[in-house]
């Protein structure tokens, strides 16, 4: 019953949002094509223990995976497209005790960034 209570006040908290920051058991709701869900994350001794579950659709089989990251580490979430269809991805980074939603860079932008040798 406590569980229950607890997911139904997960889903009232939730909020719209592929890109931003997420604060502390603040989920946040994900749509990648078609593919939706929600993403929240707690402060665990060894790291943000992030939590995202997602399912196929409204009848699909939910799917749920975990990952601990420390600053400056990253995850990223995707789902292939169709053929010749791009696919659709969300990075979740821990960045400077802050937890961020985005989409990844694009791989031009981080070579552009990266210093001359």
């Amino acid at each position: 019953m406590n569980r229950s209570l607890w997911l139904a006040a997960l889903c009232f908290a939730t909020t719209p949002a592929c890109a931003g920051e997420l604060a502390e058991i603040q989920a946040a709701s994900i749509d990648l094509s078609g593919f939706r869900g929600v993403v929240y994350y707690t402060n665990e001794t060894d790291g943000y223990r992030v939590v995202t579950t997602m399912s196929n659709g409204d009848t699909g089989l939910p799917v749920r995976f975990e990952a601990t990251l420390l600053d400056g580490q990253k995850v990223t979430i995707s789902v292939p497209g169709k053929l010749g269809e791009p696919t659709r991805a969300l990075e979740v980074r821990r960045l400077q005790g802050k937890l961020v939603l985005a989409p990844p860079a694009a791989p031009e932008a981080i070579i552009a960034a990266q210093p001359n040798e």
